[in-house]
């Protein structure tokens, strides 16, 4: 299987169990908590959906989208009738999970409008989606934590990994030097064209000296953003130590035979999904 690298970091380690091809990350692997984030491959959908698709809301059949949940959830290793789903708006409110969430999503509905989830109970597996946004995750090994948040755009210049950080240092006792993380797949700076209103927005958020790292202007109002650096950043300001961070080297449009890219597919294609478990 070829894929197409953005740099030679390498930091995703493709797997595949029975069929279902999905990514994990080299530092959270290594701590041993179970993680995933899913690609196209080794589900039942068709088409532009197909076959991986995690969404319910994107016309596949409802048994497919069951039967591809039940099929990540094998090969990762957790129960999917467990799962805790986020409900996104490219915003950054935040949920803590509990064990009494279990299910909420995908066997009934969850709490509207987070784009990120937090617990520090075993057995609650949580669900973010994707489909070019940057997926981030988060794992205290000391005080036993997991987190992750979705970080658009939006998110991103508001920062919402930075605050999951004060979240778990606030909720949980942790540590920022002792989190471990990872920045998913997810369009990489090559293919993620944006215009003037993007580029206002990170400059509220991030220094006159950063933008030129994140950011190359085209001229005419038009730039291409790199978001794994924002993340970067963002991750690194906030205490999360370099040698505990993942950078993904994966770019969702690039490779949009194997994961879904909004923008690749001009909207035509189902969702990926992250998922974090102790």
């Amino acid at each position: 299987m070829e894929w197409i690298y953005a740099n030679d970091n390498h930091s995703t380690i493709v797997n595949e169990k029975n069929g279902v091809i999905y990514l994990t990350f080299p530092k959270l692997a290594a701590a041993g908590v179970r993680h995933g984030f899913s690609t196209r491959m080794g589900g039942v959908s068709k088409g532009n959906l197909g076959t991986m698709n995690l969404s319910f809301t994107r016309g596949d059949r409802e048994e497919n989208v069951r039967e591809n949940f039940r099929r990540i959830a094998d090969a990762i290793g957790f129960e999917a009738k467990d799962l805790v789903f986020s409900a996104q708006i490219h915003e950054t409110k935040l949920r803590k999970v509990t064990k009494e969430n279990r299910g909420e999503g995908i066997l009934r509905e969850t709490v509207p409008g987070i784009d990120g989830l937090v617990t520090n109970v075993p057995g609650v597996p949580l669900y973010t989606s994707y489909a070019d946004c940057v997926p981030l995750l988060f794992y205290d090994p000391e005080q036993k934590v997991i987190a992750m948040a979705h970080s658009g755009w939006r998110g991103t210049a508001a920062r919402i990994g930075a605050k999951m950080i004060h979240l778990m240092e606030e909720e949980y006792g942790s540590q920022a030097e002792n989190i471990i993380a990872a920045i998913g797949p997810s369009i990489c700076r090559a293919c993620y064209e944006v215009s003037e209103d993007v580029w206002e927005a990170f400059g509220e958020t991030f220094s006159a000296e950063q933008l030129p790292q994140i950011f190359d202007n085209k001229g005419q109002g038009k730039y291409q953003l790199d978001l794994w650096e924002a993340n970067r950043i963002i991750l690194t300001e906030a205490g999360i130590l370099p040698e505990h961070l993942d950078i993904t080297d994966l770019c969702t449009c690039c490779n949009h035979d194997k994961l879904f890219s909004h923008r690749a597919s001009h909207g035509r294609r189902g969702n990926m999904g992250a998922f974090l478990c102790l």
